[in-house]
Order: structure tokens, then sequence, then C-alpha cells
């Protein structure tokens, strides 16, 4: 079995997990009934009584106007929790590292990213390698809870760090929360904060990683499967992989979140995106899925996972290891956690950003000092 014909399948057996949820819903679509139109998969009208409760469950709209902003009072407490957290980073950093917030222009249409820049106090007469440090969160920010320890750890070993606050990110208002684009212009936002590190005379342009965990081990992993990428090297840690499988597997409440956003606008079975809305979303959703894009890379990846992670599944990040595995296994550094110490959010999925709420410091378990130590040991292989 050739190695494209193994990329095939596993596409294949993940795109099954849909169908069933495809048919129903796409028999459900009043546009769709009798007729192949929106729906795509529906094979003629319904013809039995309907359940509206279940249909309201299962309803997800196409029209970005039905997208969710934070609202006034969710905006209002996402920007106080937002500059709590910048507050914490300036008051924890003093002393101790160089932490500047900052803003760049993404490169795609321009818009305003705010950032946050961690660098060493005594940055030498060299120049350091660097990392953009990729948030978790459909809708999140950089939160100290989470990363404070270790980004701290990054600078002591002589990094800078540039955590893009991409677009859809929270704190910066409904209008920016409105732009998420998963797995798509959020990916450009990410990758324009290297625009910003070649104004820094302190940074080795040669010498980028990329690094992030859940939603930015999602964009950690689209950043290194690109052609533009500049990176080394990156670790995407309990990474989304596959939209298609992840849609089915989380249901509509999940898929609300960016179904209806402006260049997806529709379901995967549907065809209503594209310019002119008659595209096969299917290809879409396939194109912001890094599983299917595994034979791009061209520089080392390092991927841990857990199985028991109640975000990204097993049975979807398996899909990534696999894959890599079967494709790149020269370029591909990976480790499957077996139920790992629970980290502060619950199960495995943080298992390797353990803090303590009141000090903000590691809370180590075996776990998560073996996930770090050969997280530092590929970084400082590759990038130094």
């Amino acid at each position: 079995m050739t190695r494209s014909t193994l990329a095939l399948l596993l596409a294949a057996v993940s795109f099954s997990a849909a169908s069933p949820t495809a048919a129903r819903l796409g028999a459900q679509n009043p546009a769709a009934r009798g007729a192949r139109g929106r729906g795509g998969g529906a094979r003629g009208g319904w013809r039995g009584p309907m359940d509206s409760t279940r249909a309201r469950e299962l309803y997800v709209s196409d029209d970005p106007q039905d997208l969710a902003g934070c609202g006034p009072n969710d905006c209002a407490t996402q920007t106080q929790a937002r500059l709590r957290d910048d507050s914490i980073f300036a008051a924890r950093s003093r002393g101790v590292l160089d932490f500047q917030k900052v803003h760049y222009k993404s490169r795609i249409d321009g818009l305003e990213i705010p950032a946050e820049l961690f660098a060493p106090l005594d940055k030498g007469p060299g120049r350091h390698a660097a990392l953009v440090w990729v948030h978790d969160g459909i809708h999140g920010h950089l939160r100290p809870q989470l990363y404070w320890p270790f980004l701290r750890e990054a600078v002591q070993r002589g990094y800078i760090v540039i955590a893009p606050e991409y677009r859809g990110s929270t704190g910066y208002g409904d209008a920016f929360y409105r732009k998420i684009d998963y797995g798509g212009w959020e990916v450009d936002d990410a990758l324009s904060a290297v625009d910003y590190l070649k104004t820094l005379p302190y940074v080795d342009m040669h010498r980028l990683g990329a690094i992030g965990w859940s939603h930015g081990g999602f964009i950690t992993a689209h950043l290194l499967f690109r052609d533009d990428n500049p990176f080394k090297a990156g670790a995407a840690i309990v990474p989304v992989t596959n939209l298609v499988f992840r849609l089915s597997d989380h249901g509509p409440a999940y898929t609300r979140e960016y179904a209806a956003e402006e260049r997806i606008h529709g379901m995967p079975f549907e065809r209503t995106c594209g310019a002119t809305h008659d595209q096969p979303c299917i290809d879409e959703y396939m194109a912001r899925s890094p599983v299917f894009h595994v034979q791009n890379l061209k520089v080392p990846i390092l991927v841990h996972v857990a199985t028991n992670d109640c975000d990204v599944f097993f049975r979807e990040d398996q899909q990534m290891v696999y894959t890599l595995m079967a494709l790149k296994p020269e370029l591909a550094e990976t480790k499957v956690y077996v139920d790992p110490p629970p980290g502060p959010e619950g199960c495995g999925h943080t298992f390797s950003r353990r803090v303590d709420p009141q000090t903000l410091e590691r809370e180590d378990t075996p776990a998560q000092i073996d996930s770090w130590n050969r997280t530092w040991a590929f970084l400082e292989k590759q990038l130094k």
C-alpha cells in the first residue's frame, strides 16, 4: 500500500463519521426536500412527523448574520479578564524578563493583531531563536493560568516569544470576536507575527519555531504544513486535527461557533461555500483540517496527545499521529500519554499545562515533566 493510498483511506474513514449527521440534517433542511440543492445529501422529501425540539437542537445556520458575537455584557467581561491577565503578565515579568504588548498588521487583510512579546532583560550582542506561541481556544486569549511558568522558562532558555491574539480572540471587543475564521485567516494572523519579529534586531530569523496547544496546536500544524512556512520546527500539543470529523463528534452546539462564518457559510455536506456559495463545503473543511495536509510537511514536528482528552478526543488525535507516522516518520516525533493526570480544565486535555492558580508555578506530574523535557529538547535540537 502506498503512502498516498493510506492517506486517502484515513481521510475516508474520518469523513464517514459525519455521514449520518449529514443525512439527518439534510432531511430536516426545508430547502433540501425533494431536491439535491443546498442540502446535497438529501434523497427525496421527509415523509414523517418532525420532532420540532430535536430539529431546533440540530439546526445550524449558514447565515453569517447568525454568527454569535460576545454581546455587550460578555464583551465587557472578556475585556476585563484580558486586561487583568495582561496586568498579571506585566507584574510577574517585572525584574524577570521584558514583557510588552505589541501590535502588527495581518498580511492577509491588514487587520491589526495584538500580541504579547516576552524577551530576556539582557538581550546581549547576539541574536536569539524565537517562538510563535499560539494560545488555545476558538475564542480565547493568552492566559497566565495556563502558560506563565512555561513562557518564563522559554525566555530563560534564551527564546524570544511572541504570542499572537489572532482574530476571534477574546478581550478585544465584539467586532474582533466576530472576525473568527477557523483554520483560515487566523492562521495568516499567526504567521504575520513573523513580520513583526523581523523588526527586532535581536531575533535570529533563521531560527524560528512555532508552538501551540489545542486550537493553538491546530494553527501550529497548519503553519508547518504551509508552503510559505518560515519555521525550522514546531510543536503541536493535543491539537485539533480534522474539522470534518470534529464537527460530527462534537455536535451542533460546537458547529454553530463557526459554520456560519462568511468564508465557510455551511456544513460539510452542503454546497454553500465559495464566492458564489455553490461550491462543496467539504472542500473548504478539508482545506481547514491539517490532517489532510501532512504530506506537505518539510520540517520537524513534535506532537503529544492524551488518551483521556475530553476536548480533542483521542480518536481525533489518532488520525494526526498515525498519519504522521505513516507519511512523515523521518520528520515527526510523537508520543501518546496514556491517561495522564488531568490538568486545570479537566481531563487530559491540559495535562501538560498544570499551573497552580495562586502561585502560577508548575504543578508537575511525571507526564507533564516528561512532555516539557521532550519539548525543550526537541526545540533545542532543531533551533540551536
